[in-house]
């Protein structure tokens, strides 16, 4: 992985913002709750019929009713970082089937080996200070033939808004994202195999940069890591002269009256090999990639 991309987040400051988030979270999750949608769709292409799924990053979970629908007899859990997340998660299901609810970090899975026969997780590696750390749980979790699906962001997520942002000086205010090939050699590097990565742009508009900003902290995306150079956004910086400085940047953004945000969403899926000789590791030594 580039060392350019490494981030380090406090990751009680990430619980915390999700926790205030969590009441109002599915108001302005919209673009979330699509992409998740999205990548449960990713699962029509493959043939799986598991027993055991981990959710990996539920949040208020938007995923588990289909995943329910979807695998009729499986049992799930649902694992996020925030408790107060995780309490919306568990309004999904009935008496006779709901979530199990486990607070902890995907970097750090309180699971036994070979627990899962699917491991799902939509927008939440992002928030991993170490991604290969992320891939291997997720890998040790799964069962020898499982699989992994997931969702996370591109670089030029919100590049309108970075670019703004490094007008006002060279603190971190929007965080960095990993490279689609970077996550697809990773899987390899970690002893995935066959790992299929996909890209596609979304934009969401708005009518101020004030309302992007609003957005972002209303779902607990406002949290920003310390770059390689330990550079972490300062704190306070809401004064009218900063705040106006970042509007002025952002206004040549403008398309049709609206200012774009732009979203790059990295997909990804890839087996757990069933035997782990090199053979395998070696018929597996490239990665599918669909870009959109």
């Amino acid at each position: 992985m580039k060392q350019e991309a490494l981030q380090i987040f406090n990751q009680a400051d990430v619980r915390r913002a999700f926790d205030r988030a969590a009441e109002r979270y599915e108001q302005f999750a919209v673009l979330q709750n699509e992409v998740c949608k999205r990548l449960l769709e990713k699962l029509d292409i493959v043939k799986i019929t598991p027993e055991f799924i981990l959710d990996a990053g539920a949040g208020t979970g938007k995923a588990i009713p289909a995943l329910f629908e979807r695998y009729k007899k499986a049992q799930l859990v649902a694992l996020d970082l925030s408790e107060k997340m995780l309490g919306k998660s568990g309004r999904h299901g009935g008496f006779f089937r709901a979530p199990h609810l486990v607070c902890a970090d995907i970097e750090n899975l309180p699971f036994a080996d070979d627990t899962f026969d699917l491991v799902f997780s939509s927008l939440s590696m992002q928030w991993c200070n170490d991604l290969n750390a992320a891939l291997l749980e997720a890998k040790r979790v799964l069962k020898p033939g499982g699989l992994f699906v997931f969702s996370t962001f591109g670089p030029d997520t919100l590049k309108e808004l970075r670019y703004s942002w490094n007008k006002v000086d060279e603190f971190n205010h929007v965080n960095q994202f990993i490279d689609m090939h970077d996550i697809g050699d990773a899987l390899l590097q970690d002893g995935y195999a066959e790992p299929v990565m996909e890209a596609e742009v979304m934009t969401v508009t708005y009518d101020t940069v004030d309302e992007i900003m609003h957005d972002l902290k209303a779902i607990g995306a406002n949290v920003t890591a310390a770059n390689s150079q330990g550079k972490r956004s300062k704190k306070g910086l809401t004064g009218k002269s900063v705040l106006q400085t970042v509007r002025q940047a952002y206004e040549p953004f403008r398309q049709d009256d609206v200012l774009p945000a732009t979203y790059e969403i990295v997909y990804g899926h890839a087996w757990k090999p069933v035997q782990s000789d090199k053979k395998l590791q070696a018929a597996s030594q490239q990665f599918v990639e669909i870009t959109r």
